[in-house]
């Protein structure tokens, strides 16, 4: 193991004022998007040329401005200074049921009232209300269906890796991949068993966690985590951090997964040997911890590969995808990331892609490096899964043909 200027010009100025007005905006957004979340629904189901009894109308209005409320105190009590669980679980599951609730709202609403229309079924009040009643029931059945997934233990997806300079001896090596566990308010301790039982039939070499383990501190979350500590493997069990460690008292959790036996990989490397051949196995802290004012925190790629044989075939733990630039530029063989959680709730996956390289799956960066995104093996805030399937991930690597 390794230890590892002066005045601005006058375009500047032009180039920085939509720029300043971008940020002014974007500093609303928090207020404005429940509100859209909530009332863009409403308008649509309710108000849309409808014509319920006012009963009806008056009576789903008024569950919607209470939700309109609820859900932000709800999530602010849960998530903020009083970390209250069961007010973050109902805060998430209610920005989950309206995040599908809204999107079916707009897309398929949208799209049905239209086809109707183009039929000639109904008049506009029928039309309004078969709209109505498919987008609450298309809701409702995709709802019932995420949550279902995203609390599931997670189905094996096996993927061979061809490594250009990989050794004939590392042929076959099994890495499983599992990544934001995210365990939370939701007591998930059986389910985080039923994981690690399922991890330890692969037979693997090399284990790997990157990232997010758990929203909250160590302590909080020690019971969901402890399993982890019969995760079995012939080689090693290796760990980094994720963003979320840094909300939750980042160092307390390395210290736990050093208990556990896992190798934390905070800007180091360890040599996983097989048939004589060589494997360098590195991992970074996560790119959060740069301004996390945790002291040692940061990701440091040249740190982490210090003392290694640059001959030799390189695998990268890093929480985030963005980072394949950095490992591309280093001649990193092959990075293993999480994150994303492959959108999570559809279309989600849009605004991720904004943010990260890669959403989910195997891509080629530069000239030999390779990045595997995992969907995650559990799911962040709302509990629901929509087209965002999570994931134990078998990586066999091969040398290239």
């Amino acid at each position: 193991m390794t230890e590892t200027s002066s005045t601005p010009s006058t375009a500047g100025d032009a180039q920085e004022a939509p720029r300043g007005r971008l940020q002014r905006m974007m500093r609303y957004l928090p207020l404005v998007a429940p509100v859209l979340l909530w009332a863009v629904p409403c308008g649509v189901l309710l108000y849309t040329g409808q014509h319920w009894p006012l009963p009806v109308t008056l009576t789903g209005t008024a569950l919607f401005v209470l939700g309109l409320i609820g859900m932000p105190l709800a999530m602010a009590r849960g998530h903020g200074r009083r970390q209250q669980d069961w007010a973050a679980i109902v805060g998430d599951t209610l920005l989950g049921s309206m995040w599908v609730l809204f999107t079916w709202s707009v897309l398929f609403g949208v799209l049905l009232r239209l086809a109707l229309t183009v039929a000639g079924v109904g008049d506009g009040q029928d039309r309004a209300r078969i709209v109505t009643w498919a987008v609450l029931g298309v809701t409702a059945m995709l709802l019932a269906w995420g949550y279902a997934e995203a609390r599931r233990v997670p189905r094996v997806r096996r993927v061979d890796v061809e490594l250009p300079r990989l050794g004939a001896g590392l042929d076959g090596t099994r890495v499983v991949l599992i990544t934001d566990t995210h365990y939370g308010p939701l007591d998930r301790a059986r389910w985080s068993e039923r994981v690690c039982e399922r991890v330890n039939t692969l037979e693997a070499d090399l284990v790997c966690h990157t990232g997010d383990i758990a929203d909250g501190t160590a302590e909080r979350r020690r019971a969901q985590a402890a399993p982890l500590g019969t995760v079995e493997a012939t080689g090693a069990r290796v760990y980094v951090t994720g963003n979320h460690e840094y909300y939750s008292e980042a160092q307390g959790w390395v210290d736990l997964m050093d208990e556990l036996g896992w190798e934390p990989l905070r800007n180091r490397h360890v040599l996983l040997e097989r048939g004589g051949d060589t494997l360098v196995v590195a991992g970074v802290d996560d790119v959060t911890a740069d301004s996390s004012g945790l002291a040692g925190h940061g990701a440091d790629l040249a740190e982490a590969l210090d003392g290694a044989d640059p001959g030799l075939p390189v695998l990268l733990l890093a929480h985030q995808p963005k980072f394949i630039d950095r490992a591309a530029a280093h001649g990193v063989d092959l990075q293993l990331s999480g994150h994303t959680h492959g959108g999570q709730i559809w279309p989600f996956h849009y605004l991720v892609r904004l943010d990260q390289p890669a959403l989910a799956g195997l891509t080629h960066h530069g000239a030999r490096t390779r990045l595997y995104t995992s969907r995650g093996t559990g799911f962040w805030g709302p509990p629901f899964r929509v087209f965002a399937p999570s994931e134990i991930t078998l990586l066999v690597l091969r040398p290239a043909s």
